[in-house]
């Protein structure tokens, strides 16, 4: 009876510890961030500046990494802007403050948010961006919330 008790609450609870979030940290660049639950890792990048997570189900990818600043914070968001301009992607969104930016854009059925910080030391940033199936939209809410919720440099 007790191995029936025990099988029984294993399997109830099985699906509720499967929700919870992961941690990443990237010490190259002293950034960290929580992984949302059903995102498989692909590995730390070969030079080390942050990972992509894919979500196979639903066709999503949240790819978090860290750079030098080029020349300052808001020339930073501002180059990573025309990168994605670049790339077809018309912004629907943005805004700014000295510590953080983000803006989005959509192109097709696609839609994308990208959250960028600076750094502790004054020279590098963080960004994560994650990328989704238009049809997603609302589910994506509480993603994104957690995301920047735990996105925040590391040792200041």
């Amino acid at each position: 009876m007790r191995y029936l008790i025990a099988i029984a609450l294993l399997l109830i609870t099985a699906p509720a510890m499967a929700q919870f979030w992961t941690h990443y940290t990237n010490e190259r660049y002293g950034y960290e961030l929580d992984i949302p639950p059903g995102y498989e890792g692909g590995g730390e990048s070969d030079n080390g500046d942050g990972q992509a997570f894919y979500r196979p189900k639903s066709e999503q990818l949240l790819t978090v990494w860290g750079g030098h600043l080029l020349e300052n914070f808001e020339a930073e968001v501002a180059q990573q802007q025309r990168f994605a301009s670049d790339e077809n992607w018309a912004i629907t969104y943005q805004a700014s403050t000295p510590q953080w930016a983000v803006f989005s854009g959509r192109r097709g059925h696609r839609i994308f948010y990208q959250r960028m910080i600076p750094l502790c030391d004054g020279a590098s940033y963080a960004a994560y961006r994650i990328e989704y199936n238009v049809r997603d939209l609302a589910a994506m809410e509480g993603i994104i919330d957690g995301l920047t919720r735990s996105f925040m440099p590391m040792g200041c």
